[in-house]
């Protein structure tokens, strides 16, 4: 394969980036180990950052958090839910640093607008009695599945390529520039290569071991954050405790569940993580101080994810390293390579920003002057995308009235023709229908039920399309489980305790589950 350039990960930079210099006319690859969002792309709050947050401790991101915040609600309304926010003191909580907010947030261009606790509980009754202050921020919340779809439809359309499960392992360089990037099928174990002018490493958290490959040393610090899913919406807004940044101080409003976060753990490795009991329990604790029904709602799910923090050397807290994103161009450094450039840290707000200064680095390279159009032209909204939104099938599947629609999953109302539609996006992608590939493009397995029952139903389903054969079904089921009890694990007591009882009982019991080999054999 040839290419002008390579895009090395799938997240919401290397999508958007791929969609980039799409418009500005540049073929390109994008390849990614996994699936699109695998990393801290789709392990986030889905919060629309107004910049607040880090108004003390890194302020020059915070001011980038605020320009992009606003220019993505103008260009991608689609992919935001436009709540607002508040930050908001409970007594106990720095009123030195409560004093000194707005002053803050004024001198990173961030607006804000002062509350009584009357007016804030007025505005979020789940709001504890013990409110002592509040204020009223630009905050939202962004689906980032949607927004990193339909910037890969958008590059596509444009004559990018997507390569799926397909891992960097080498590359081949000579005289100082990179000739060739082998990539391993990480389903089939086949290698191939790929032959590009410029080579991008957008890997987030792997981008340390990517650039190894190259001889290029990049120190990465792994920051775990675990973050907490409702059963069902706590507020209208983005909540923040109104402090400096510390843990289980953010509830974001999802669609029809909300999502309570997040922790800073240090970690060895990005691809060991998981949620921890005590983290759960911390943040629950820690949220409660500020919103106390949170102490006793139900939890259908914990997840993690691992922030790519590139480090400067010194040791200390990882809520001080900087939000800011680092851009580098191995063709300064010694050694150097030439067509190699790293962009990795940032935030998910500041993402298409992240991408244009990106896209202007490798224009350079190539010798190629087009200007960047993502500022100015809007995402379009593409079918790829569209059943990622919660919420939305419900009242669809109940207008089409179409008795034959069955549905696969109730908790989400996700119906056949749904999974149809998923199904032919996935194919135009040269991608293969899997239950995790349906599954991160739509509503199932994120309702209550985790997918007990509509996982069965989705690989019957497709059983009966001829997607699946033989026991591929089974080992796909068994894989899609696995994830989902992963979320569970940490959060089991009480009426969840007993209700997982009844999951393994069905998957293992009646399914047998445990005795199959969940590892896809090599053809």
């Amino acid at each position: 394969m040839e290419t002008q350039v390579l895009i090395i990960g799938g997240g919401v930079t290397g999508t958007g980036l791929a969609r980039d210099l799409a418009l500005r006319g540049i073929e390109c690859i994008l390849v990614e180990k996994q699936d699109i969002n695998a990393g801290a792309s789709g392990a986030n709050h889905g919060l629309l950052h107004s910049g607040a947050r880090y108004i003390a401790s890194d302020p020059a991101a915070a001011a980038e958090c605020h320009r992009e915040n606003r220019l993505l609600k103008q260009l991608a309304p689609h992919c935001i839910e436009d709540t607002g926010g508040l930050f908001a003191a409970v007594a106990g909580d720095d009123e030195t640093y409560i004093a000194d907010f707005p002053a803050l947030c004024q001198a990173s261009g961030i607006p804000c607008k002062a509350l009584t606790p009357a007016e804030a509980r007025e505005m979020e009754p789940c709001l504890s009695d013990r409110l002592i202050a509040a204020y009223a921020v630009d905050d939202a919340a962004i689906d980032p599945f949607k927004l990193s779809l339909d910037h890969m439809a958008q590059a596509l359309r444009h004559g990018g390529r997507l390569i799926r499960f397909s891992q960097v392992v080498d590359f081949r360089i000579k005289a100082g520039r990179i000739v060739a990037v082998m990539l391993r099928n990480n389903l089939t174990g086949r290698i191939s290569e790929v032959h590009a002018d410029v080579v991008v490493n957008a890997a987030g958290a792997w981008a340390g071991q990517v650039a190894d490959l190259a001889g290029i040393p990049i120190r990465m610090r792994y920051s775990k954050g675990s973050l907490l899913v409702t059963h069902h919406r706590m507020g209208r807004r983005v909540i923040n405790r109104l402090r400096k940044a510390s843990n289980g101080d953010i509830l974001v409003p999802g669609g029809t569940v909300s999502i309570l976060g997040t922790t800073s753990e240090r970690c060895e490795s990005p691809d060991i993580i998981y949620p921890e009991i005590q983290e759960v329990d911390h943040i629950i604790d820690e949220g409660a101080a500020m919103i106390p029904d949170l102490a006793t709602t139900r939890y259908i799910r914990a997840y993690c994810g691992v922030r790519p923090l590139v480090s400067s050397g010194e040791d200390g807290d990882d809520r001080s390293v900087s939000r800011g994103f680092s851009l580098i161009d191995h063709a300064d450094q010694d050694p150097g390579l030439e067509n190699f450039i790293t962009i990795t840290g940032g935030k998910l707000t500041t993402f298409r920003l992240m991408a244009e200064k990106t896209a202007d680095r490798v224009c350079r390279r190539l010798g190629i002057c087009r200007p960047c159009r993502t500022h100015s032209d809007p995402l379009p909204q593409t079918m790829d995308a569209r059943w990622t939104e919660p919420g939305l099938t419900p009242s669809l599947w109940v207008r089409k009235n179409d008795p034959d629609d069955m549905l696969v999953c109730e908790c989400e109302m996700v119906s056949q023709s749904i999974v149809d539609q998923i199904v032919e996006s996935i194919r135009h992608q040269n991608g293969e229908p899997s239950l995790n590939a349906i599954g991160l493009r739509s509503r199932i397995g994120k309702g209550p039920c985790q997918g007990t029952f509509c996982s069965q139903r989705l690989a019957a389903y497709l059983y009966d399309r001829g997607e699946l054969t033989g026991d591929a079904g089974l080992r796909d089921l068994r894989t899609f489980l696995e994830k989902r009890w992963r979320g569970q694990q940490p959060l089991l007591w009480d009426i969840s305790l007993a209700q997982a009882e009844l999951l393994e009982a069905m998957h293992s019991g009646l399914f047998g589950l445990e005795t199959v080999d969940a590892t896809p054999q090599e053809p």
